[in-house]
């Protein structure tokens, strides 16, 4: 060997088929382990060569020669080939399988009728199924050429081949490309991180993690070379790692020693939407679901949670209205749930996050939030939400919320709380029983005082014939009490008389005041009675009781 240096294109076009013929050019394969279990979940084939002149040549310097030379369909189909010859041999001797993926070049993708009839060709040859073959395409072969390579993915779908794309994160047009390419898995580049563990690389690479996980996409960190680096993606939820750290390329029969060390375990598919929600649609400012989401939906919201985090991801015009306060969309969007919340409705709203992700259904929460604007200062709204998991991946879970401001609702039962408190306490004082009538249903609410000192129930249907059935009334007064009552439900106004009440004939003066709706009905009755004390009852018999 005189010198080791990159072969020259003439070079490359002169010995490349003496190279493949006579095992200079061969195929290395590299697994990939799950971090988190240290199983084997599949292997990449990669192409060397070794010149007996020259020494070993870097894939990046010959490929792109081969490219030019016109080369690289051959040299491509030479390592399908070996693929399949050796998920043939582990086939047929019953060895650990694994999946294979191998390099499709931009150059296989401009004569892709041949390309994909060659490579099944093979492929039936050697009798390997195709869920063992995957195809790994860059994100450079699309740029110029889209459409070609989505007819050739579509080919390939149909036939059942997995594509992976390689080197995603590396070109200029990453979101782009995964926009519009139907890939099944993708390969991030570790490269992109340039040896900075976290800061704004790795914040990127998270952002990139967790999208490919509600594109329902595995993701495999590619060249991955210290534990740190793994321990930091295995972080960000991305388990699947090639590299040096767990492997280097190797050759065919030390590649088969090591599969034998270890299990295989299928590659992690992401769990993305649940109910079979069509994301793409979801997503798309055009379609009939955001149309939905923004005009007919009322107040709603979409956010993720994890960890005890939550990240507000979408929300429509009427969610904004109802918090009130002049909110806009930038600040709800780069705010939290939880802000404004006490410690006692962030764990009420926590624990409701938390049963929704446990019994799948729609639960709710009310909670008091500080809000605040430059307009209108600061306020206090109370909030109910309702909320339903839509979707998961790894520990972060995907959430759809409606809201409603029942702020003023809840000022006005506290109110009325406090009427009912002074209420209770003036009864207790004036020696007075009260009571809700409801004319519809006919349904009767005691007061406290009625419940404690008479023992009645909360709620009395069917009003008033349990009190007359059990001597509330006596038989003798029972008759002209429900002619009362039919003169209530007619719609008189005000009534008012003595009766004797219960075993005993306490004279007790029973008032009633109907209250009516809009239209003029009567809808409801507040009555009460008060004892009247040292009235002589023993007439009663014989006359009326005064009206």
């Amino acid at each position: 060997m005189s010198d080791i240096r990159p072969l020259s294109f003439d070079e490359i076009k002169e010995r490349f088929h003496a190279a493949l013929s006579g095992g200079r050019i061969y195929v290395c394969y590299q697994a990939q382990i799950n971090h988190i279990t240290g199983r084997m979940t599949g292997a990449e084939a990669l192409m060397r060569w070794n010149d007996p002149e020259h020494g070993p040549q870097q894939p990046s310097d010959f490929i792109p020669q081969l490219e030019e030379a016109g080369y690289i369909l051959e040299a491509d189909l030479f390592v399908f080939r070996e693929v399949c010859s050796l998920l043939s041999y582990c086939r047929s001797h019953e060895l650990t399988t694994v999946p294979v993926s191998v390099n499709m070049s931009r150059y296989d993708i401009y004569n892709n009728n041949k390309y994909v009839e060659e490579i099944e060709k093979i492929r039936k040859e050697y009798g390997v199924p195709v869920d063992l073959l995957r195809i790994e395409i860059t994100e450079s072969s699309a740029i110029g050429g889209l459409e070609l390579i989505t007819s050739v993915l579509d080919q390939l779908h149909e036939i059942g081949y997995m594509v992976e794309m390689d080197d995603f994160g590396s070109g200029y047009s990453s979101l782009n490309i995964l926009k519009d390419l139907n890939v099944d898995a993708i390969k991030l580049d570790m490269k992109f991180l340039g040896g900075e563990i976290g800061g704004r690389g790795g914040t990127i690479i998270s952002s990139m993690v967790q999208m490919t996980k509600w594109l329902k996409t595995p993701v495999i960190a590619e060249g991955v070379e210290t534990l740190e680096q793994a321990d930091y993606m295995r972080s960000i939820g991305c388990y699947n790692i090639q590299g040096y750290l767990y492997a280097k390329p190797v050759e065919k029969d030390e590649f088969l020693k090591m599969a034998e060390k270890y299990d295989y375990e299928p590659e992690y598919k992401g769990a993305g939407l649940l109910n079979d929600i069509d994301t793409g649609k979801f997503w798309n400012p055009e379609s009939m679901e955001t149309l939905l989401f923004n005009n007919f939906v009322g107040p709603a919201a979409i956010f993720t949670y994890k960890n005890g985090s939550t990240e507000m991801l979408r929300v429509n015009n009427k969610y904004i209205r109802e918090l009130g306060m002049n909110s806009d969309e930038k600040t709800v969007l780069e705010g939290s749930l939880y802000d404004g919340m006490d410690e006692k409705d962030s764990r009420a709203f926590e624990a409701a996050i938390k049963r929704a992700i446990s019994t799948r259904n729609e639960e709710e929460c009310e909670s008091w939030h500080e809000v605040h604007s430059e307009c209108c200062g600061y306020d206090r709204v109370c909030i109910r939400s309702s909320m339903r998991l839509i979707g998961e991946s790894g520990e972060q879970y995907l959430f759809y919320v409606t809201i409603r401001n029942i702020t003023a609702e809840k000022i006005r039962y506290a109110a009325l709380e406090d009427n009912e408190k002074k209420f209770s306490m003036a009864i207790e004082h004036t020696n007075t029983f009260a009571w809700e009538y409801e004319i519809a249903t006919k349904k009767m609410r005691p007061c406290s005082r009625c419940r404690r000192e008479l023992g009645l129930p909360a709620v009395i249907d069917d009003y008033p014939e349990p009190l007359i059935e059990n001597g509330f009334f006596p038989e003798d007064v029972a008759e002209k009490y429900r002619e009362w009552m039919i003169k209530i439900d007619g719609g008189e106004q005000h009534i008012e008389g003595i009766f004797p009440l219960t075993a005993d004939r306490v004279p007790f003066m029973i008032r009633y005041t109907a209250e009516y709706d809009e239209n003029g009905r009567p809808y409801k009755a507040y009555g009460s009675a008060t004892e009247v004390k040292g009235y002589d009852m023993s007439w009663y018999k014989k006359k009326a009781p005064a009206e």
